[in-house]
């Protein structure tokens, strides 16, 4: 599967996936964001463009109070002009089709970034926010992260953070390289309102051998801190688990864990080794260049001969003869 990896501009803006078009969960203030939630009973569209509607409940399980296709350009428009490219976008190169992108920009950019456990983001590095693929087109992650990576080298950016997002069932990193459907997501309990659900998720979760805590009176009391700090220190009130990068993703693709969390441990890449890489590859070829220049000099002298600098010849005693000798000799 090939693909064609390309800049994102605001003529690509429209050709982008519907989730990644419309959701605003990194761009837009989470403190707006959950006052919609709030108000959704009076209001069912509380952002901008947003595709919710009066028969579907507000709340963190769902993901229609971060849908706002109007802020998501008006954000990619502003960090464009100020700041320069901020995306990333993989297209399929047999249909032309848009199969993922990823989206970067400064901190201070992101409003979301400083409402996790593990903020804040180091001032000298961008974050990278989301790496999102469609089913069927998850190897594209891997050359979108290299695409970020290539860009911010060469804008001299020194280092690139990540929050990762660790989901249930899987390693201590997440088992799932890439963004997982909206019926996985639910399963895998990214809002924290799936775990003090009703009656049903309680039955959902009992079902679940992935989630089975055993008997709770015989853990310790730290046990129960860590799972309680793990079900309930997130990311605000709710959570896009589609916009967030799994943290197996990012430690494959040699990021290093800055800020440990049982969920959102917080991650970072240097690029300034790579720029050092190439400096010095630039210095070494411009000091060979110099020693084949002194050695090509040096091999001309050898080869010129001793007789031919002041046009003397040589006397049969070895000793040149000059114009004086000759003239003695008439």
């Amino acid at each position: 599967m090939n693909f064609t990896i390309s800049s994102l501009d605001l003529e690509a803006f429209e050709s982008l996936p519907p989730h990644t078009r419309r959701c605003v969960f990194w761009e837009v203030d989470p403190s707006f964001t959950n006052a919609a939630s709030t108000a959704s009973d009076d209001d069912p569209s509380p952002l901008r463009g947003s595709a919710s509607s009066s028969e579907t409940p507000a709340g963190p399980a769902s993901l229609s109070n971060f849908e706002s296709e109007f802020d998501k350009e008006a954000w990619i428009s502003s960090v464009l002009l100020e700041w320069g490219t901020c995306g990333q976008i993989a297209i399929d190169s047999s249909t032309g089709v848009v199969v993922g992108a990823a989206l970067y920009a400064p901190p201070g950019r992101v409003p979301r970034s400083r409402s996790f456990p593990t903020s804040p983001v180091s001032a000298d590095a961008v974050l990278l926010t989301s790496v999102r693929t469609e089913p069927g087109f998850e190897e594209a992650g891997d050359l979108l992260i290299d695409a970020v990576v290539t860009d911010l080298i060469r804008r001299g950016v020194r280092a690139v953070e990540a929050f990762g997002f660790v989901r249930h069932g899987g390693s201590r990193y997440g088992s799932s390289r890439h963004g997982s459907s909206r019926d996985a997501l639910e399963r895998e309990y990214d809002s924290p309102a799936a775990y003090l659900g009703d009656e049903e998720s309680s039955d959902d979760r009992k079902s679940s051998d992935t989630t089975d805590f055993g008997d709770l009176s015989t853990w310790s009391e730290e046990a129960v801190v860590e799972i309680a700090r793990e079900i309930l220190d997130g990311p605000g009130q709710d959570l896009c688990g589609q916009c967030m990068i799994d943290a197996g993703l990012l430690k494959d693709s040699a990021f290093d864990v800055v800020a440990s969390h049982v969920r959102f441990p917080r991650f970072r890449l240097e690029l300034d080794e790579g720029l050092g890489w190439k400096v010095g590859v630039e210095s070494a070829l411009e000091k060979l260049v110099v020693m084949a220049a002194i050695d090509l000099v040096g091999r001309e002298r050898l080869t010129v001969p001793a007789g031919s600098r002041s046009g003397a010849r040589t006397t049969p005693r070895g000793h040149a003869e000059t114009s004086r000798d000759r003239d003695r000799e008439k």
